[in-house]
């Protein structure tokens, strides 16, 4: 069970290392300008390699279980599928569902564990093999690997290192758990801290906030759901960008510094390496200053 990106190391791993029964993904979305329907990538890799898919709007509806019975698997993979499994489909394999989590349970519970670890300056992060129980990401650990968060790090590069970190750790742990030789241990719930989904509103920044944080929160909403201010009343989207510690000006108030765009905020500056205007498409930022000649007046 998977929808995006992040599962298709593991799909492939599973693939090539067990016989997989079926996968269950998250139903086509509009997507794109056009808003055509898009399938996800889940679904076109299972197709791809001839694997049975279905895609129900809900898990717990009966023709979706009625599969999941028929298939009787023997264990549930379940990595960044985007619903809740009721227990009914939790306690339907012999071998209970296993989840890939992208993060160093209990630290980063919930829906955006990159996203957060690095909006919170986390030195590192990692995945989380975990029985899955009725709870939000608060079953037993089976397994843990950590690796550490580039200075330059999106969420986009993190979750495809993470991806291929999972699909390696759940291969190397799968059979002496299946085994019984590998027991869960329970999470220490105190230690816990939670990731809430995100919303596209929130890639807005403040810059009442220190340039440091600003400059973390660009590189957690990239690619989704994206960091942007306003420039002349127009969304601008900021792709990449980095801290400088200098004199602000004042919070949004609009400098060039060493040739490049730059905002102020609390403390520092914000510098706008790479940028989006609205109907454009993504320019340096120093390129954006040629278009926009009321930048520092």
């Amino acid at each position: 069970m998977g929808s995006p990106e992040f599962a298709l190391p593991t799909l492939r791993a599973l693939a090539a290392n067990f016989t997989l029964a079926g996968v269950v993904t998250q139903p086509d979305r509009p997507a794109g300008r056009g808003r055509a329907l898009t399938p996800p990538p889940v679904k076109e890799l299972a197709e791809a390699m001839g694997i049975p898919v279905i895609q129900p709007r809900r898990l717990s509806e009966s023709e979706a279980m009625a599969q999941l019975r028929a298939w009787s698997p023997n264990l549930i993979v379940v990595a960044a599928f985007g619903q809740i499994l009721k227990p009914e489909a939790l306690e339907l394999p012999e071998h209970g569902c296993v989840n890939v989590h992208a993060s160093m349970l209990p630290r980063w519970r919930g829906a955006a564990p990159v996203h957060a670890a690095i909006l919170h300056g986390d030195e590192q992060t990692g995945v989380t093999i975990m029985r899955m129980d009725p709870g939000l990401d608060t079953g037993p650990i089976i397994s843990q690997r950590a690796i550490p968060i580039q200075p330059q790090d999106t969420t986009g590069t993190l979750s495809k290192r993470l991806g291929e970190l999972g699909a390696d750790t759940l291969i190397d742990t799968l059979p002496a758990y299946l085994q019984g030789d590998l027991q869960p241990r329970a999470q220490d719930g105190e230690l816990a801290t939670y990731a809430p989904m995100l919303e596209k509103s929130d890639g807005l920044l403040d810059f009442n906030e220190p340039a440091a944080a600003l400059a973390r929160r660009v590189r957690a909403f990239n690619p989704w759901p994206g960091a942007f201010t306003f420039h002349d009343g127009q969304r601008l989207k900021i792709l990449f960008a980095h801290a400088v510690e200098a004199a602000s000006p004042g919070p949004e108030a609009t400098i060039v510094h060493d040739g490049r765009p730059a905002l102020g905020t609390a403390a520092g500056l914000l510098v706008l390496d790479e940028v989006q205007p609205a109907g454009k498409k993504a320019m340096p930022g120093k390129a954006f200053l040629l278009g926009a000649k009321d930048w520092a007046s």
